[in-house]
């Protein structure tokens, strides 16, 4: 009797294991790549990017615009999203299996799925819109056009930004998992190796030189150290078919033999971003704009993709020992590059300058009132102790420097001169950066104070933009006949604080312009109304950050067979 039963264990584990297999087969065999080009990236999944982690793959799209993209699977369109930054104009398509793609910086959809888009944003009046459709209102088969790749959003030039994800939970996974066309026999490169004393700010670096042994080993000349070290360094990876330099797949640390830290980047959550900052070195990157990564794991974070070890990645090193250090990189291909390094212990230890005035410690909160402007750091702004400079010095209110990455915002507030009511109108708070720029500070007006709230250090002064918007016709000039023209193109920008809102009508209704920040430009489809009268009138307002507003009004002939 138990051997049957352990033989009805065994077939139906051989079962579930078979239909596993099945279920994946169909999946993979079902998939369809969102190009037809050959796939070139120019970033990859989980690498390290400016306060977060890149949740897809960039594909090249040859320097242009207007690719045709696909539909990986069969499924639904879930969300629609369009913003003049981050994804620009994006798509995201729940399948079946429990996925769901993402495909973000199109330039346009497919005719059903712009139709439905832009009957929405008629009836919201607003070009930027979200929008979450009934499962199987705008339904896609695999291999199905959907759009058509473009520059939209936060995106630095053409590219398709491509995600899978979990559906439960919206969790990115690393799309090279699927049968993505992509040749890559190149390892990654270690451009310079470092080891720190210790995780927090204060820390200190030295570099070693890399002598390379072959093709996928480096070593150093014999290294003396002392107390607890870690590594760092700066790396990048590249695909046979790209120049780019792009990021990691997975990175361990050994100390002879004994793996101190590991990551894989498998799959990730949107969380995650807020510890990037801790996984580099921030000083670094803020004064050189070198990016070092840091293969330790600070006591604060909590990144899902680093595997739960017992050590964090720092190295014990104690006098008269000596140690084999083991540092191996790889990208998804599994080409390796590896660091073999040789350290011996010495009872010489550094000693951190700790010659601070100004240290705010994590645990608690702070509040700096300097009678007409004040600082609030609430607990757990920082992730370490910082030493942090506060005051106020005729019109400007210095918080620090931009040298410690914060874990949540600190608050400012800053008391609202008197003045005329035009000047006062046109006077903001700004932010300087440690260049010296400023830039509108988002805020709003609250008892007499300006108030808002900061994940950057720097320095705060009071601003003025007198200059409203300007707007430009680009292809037509008033009182034209336009009956055969099949776009309105105009040119829109401001001077300083920046555009914060902008209208447009025909006739008084309202009407759909495209915006793209990175062009100053608008673009008015005519197909999208259809007017009875041959004379229009065109009225287009646009505000900034300040309320400096413009009125542009035209008036043109256009007749519609």
């Amino acid at each position: 009797m138990q051997r049957k039963l352990l033989y009805l264990k065994s077939s139906f584990f051989l079962l579930l294991a078979s239909l596993s297999l099945i279920s994946f087969g169909q999946t993979q065999s079902d998939w369809v790549a969102p190009v037809d080009i050959p796939i070139q990236l120019s970033g990859t999944f989980g690498e390290f990017r400016n306060n977060h982690f890149h949740a897809g793959l960039d594909i090249r799209t040859q320097g242009r615009q207007g690719l045709t993209v696909k539909s990986v699977q069969s499924g639904w369109v879930r969300r629609v999203r369009i913003s003049v930054s981050g994804y620009g104009k994006a798509l995201y398509i729940d399948h079946p299996g429990g996925t769901t793609s993402v495909y973000a910086h199109l330039k346009k959809f497919t005719p059903k799925i712009e139709a439905y888009v832009k009957e929405k944003q008629y009836q919201k009046e607003s070009f930027t819109i979200q929008l979450f459709p009934k499962i199987n209102e705008l339904s896609v088969e695999a291999g199905e056009i959907i759009g058509y790749s473009g520059n939209t959003g936060g995106s630095y030039g053409p590219h398709l930004h491509f995600e899978m994800r979990e559906t439960k939970g919206q969790l990115p996974i690393n799309a090279m998992r699927y049968p993505l066309d992509i040749e890559d026999n190149q390892r990654p490169q270690i451009q310079n190796f470092y080891l720190y004393t210790n995780t927090g700010p204060f820390s200190s670096r030295k570099e070693f030189p890399l002598v390379k042994k072959n093709d996928s080993v480096y070593t150093t000349a014999g290294i003396c150290a002392s107390g607890k070290v870690n590594v760092g360094l700066r790396l990048f990876d590249r695909q046979d078919r790209s120049h780019n330099k792009n990021g990691i797949y997975s990175a361990s640390v050994r100390l002879n033999g004994i793996e101190y830290f590991s990551y894989q980047m498998d799959r990730m959550s949107f969380t995650d971003a807020k510890y990037v900052n801790v996984l580099i070195d921030y000083q670094e990157l803020a004064k050189s704009k070198r990016r070092i990564q840091r293969l330790v794991a600070h006591p604060e974070q909590k990144v899902s993709f680093l595997k739960n070890l017992t050590g964090t990645g720092e190295l014990e090193i104690e006098s008269g020992k000596s140690y084999q250090l083991l540092v191996e990189i790889k990208d998804y291909h599994q080409n390796t590059t590896t660091i073999e390094a040789y350290l011996t212990g010495t009872s010489e230890k550094s000693t951190p300058n700790t010659d601070f005035e100004n240290i705010l410690d994590p645990s608690k909160d702070y509040l700096f009132d300097l009678e007409d402007k004040s600082v609030y750091f609430p607990k757990e702004s920082f992730f370490d102790p910082v030493d942090v400079k506060i005051k106020s010095q005729g019109d400007t209110l210095y918080v620090g420097k931009n040298k410690y990455p914060l874990r949540n915002t600190y608050e400012v507030k800053y008391k609202v001169p008197q003045g005329d009511s035009l000047t006062l109108a046109q006077s903001f708070l700004a932010f300087v950066n440690d260049k010296g720029n400023t830039g509108f500070f988002t805020n709003y007006e609250k008892e007499g104070f300006w108030q808002g709230k900061s994940k950057t250090l720097g320095s705060y002064v009071i601003s003025r933009d007198s200059v409203a918007p300007t707007i430009k016709a680009v292809n037509f000039k008033s009182g034209q006949w336009l009956s055969n023209y099949s776009f309105l193109r105009f040119k829109i920008s401001d001077d300083y604080s920046g555009l914060k809102k902008f209208r447009g009508e025909i006739n008084g209704r309202w009407i759909r312009l495209e915006h793209e920040p990175k062009n100053n430009s608008l673009i008015y489809d005519f197909s999208d109304l259809e007017f009875k009268e041959a004379l229009h009138e065109l009225t287009i307002e646009a505000e900034d950050q300040v309320g400096n507003k413009t009125v542009f009004k035209r008036d043109f002939y256009r007749t519609y067979n």
